[in-house]
């Protein structure tokens, strides 16, 4: 049997940072995919690393989302695919490059009272402990 091809892991970061990029700037695979000529399968490839994307067609992508091509390559893992970014650095890229991580971000942004946004903070904190508590609770045995 054929041997399975992993995906490059520089081939894997472009492709998160375009899908993270893609995310912030609210556009669709499709929107992204007619803005460069191809189809929104072939952007579902290069966001997940399986299809290499060219120099030119990532001077496009650059230029669709306005900014550098360099963009695509910050925080590169090496080449055995080890993150060079802290893990706390890497947590919070994994939670903006979510739609509700990025749609939190936006409104909480958008709060210009500190107070209100600390008992917002405290109120997030609070259900997180609520929630790690009850599925304390469900693992323990009966």
């Amino acid at each position: 049997m054929p041997e399975k091809k992993v995906p490059d892991p520089i081939d894997v970061h472009v492709g998160f940072r375009i899908r993270m990029r893609r995310a912030w700037c609210d556009m669709s695979q499709g929107t992204l995919a007619r803005a460069i000529g191809v189809t929104f399968q072939q952007v579902q490839k290069y966001e997940k690393g399986t299809n290499r994307v060219s120099a030119s067609r990532l001077k496009e992508i650059a230029a669709v989302f306005d900014v550098p091509p360099a963009y695509f390559f910050e925080d590169m893992p090496d080449r055995e695919g080890a993150a060079l970014i802290p893990p706390v650095d890497r947590e919070l890229t994994d939670f903006l490059s979510t739609a509700e991580g990025l749609a939190l971000n936006r409104a909480f942004a958008r709060i210009e009272d500190k107070t209100v946004r600390r008992r917002f903070a405290s109120l997030v904190r609070s259900l997180a402990a609520l929630q790690e508590s009850s599925e304390e609770q469900e693992e323990e045995p009966a």
